[in-house]
């Protein structure tokens, strides 16, 4: 099946179209938590945070632009302001009001950047899926385990300049993959 964009997911919503909400939930709670835990530092109101945005998308509060830029932005802009809404009514919130505006002005500059890592970080993991078996693993030793060209020789029992081979393999693989990716979404 084809993966649904977020707008023709969010469009769906708009018609009472509850798995189309299940799939933008499977999509961004993740995110959003992640996102609305940094904001708060408190896992209760991150939690709330989360449910209250989707509850907002199901109930059609606030209405999504698609050229005023992408849905990711646009959700995490509404968890932002749903934290600030939340911290102002929690009595037990250990911040003052302009503790917690200047906290959540900083990071509402670095939204944007945090969104495009995520997209980036799946393209990535998109490319190193199309690796033969043995490339993914050495990638996976040396870029996500931090493992020594060595140790992965020995722990591999396989000759060092194998190891060598396929990582300079892999990492050409990847480059192939991620410039032909780009060329793709450039022409989207």
């Amino acid at each position: 099946m084809e993966k649904l964009n977020d707008a023709v997911l969010y469009d769906r919503i708009k018609q009472g179209d509850q798995s189309a909400l299940e799939l933008l939930y499977d999509r961004y709670e993740k995110i959003l938590y992640s996102f609305a835990f940094k904001l708060t530092s408190n896992i209760d109101v991150a939690e709330e945070v989360v449910q209250e945005v989707f509850i907002k998308l199901w109930k059609g509060g606030g209405v999504y632009d698609e050229t005023k830029g992408k849905f990711s932005s646009w959700i995490l802009t509404i968890a932002r302001n749903t934290a600030i809404d939340l911290i102002r009514k929690r009595k037990d919130q250990p911040f003052q009001d302009a503790e917690v505006l200047n906290l959540l002005a900083d990071e509402n500059t670095h939204v944007e950047g945090e969104v495009e890592w995520q997209e980036e970080r799946e393209r990535i993991k998109r490319a190193v899926s199309q690796l033969s078996t043995e490339q993914q693993e050495v990638i996976d030793y040396v870029y996500f385990k931090g493992f020594t060209q060595q140790k992965i020789a020995e722990s591999r029992q396989i000759p060092l300049g194998t190891v060598k081979g396929r990582i300079r393999l892999a990492l050409k693989n990847l480059r192939q993959y991620l410039v032909a990716d780009h060329g793709r979404r450039g022409d989207a």
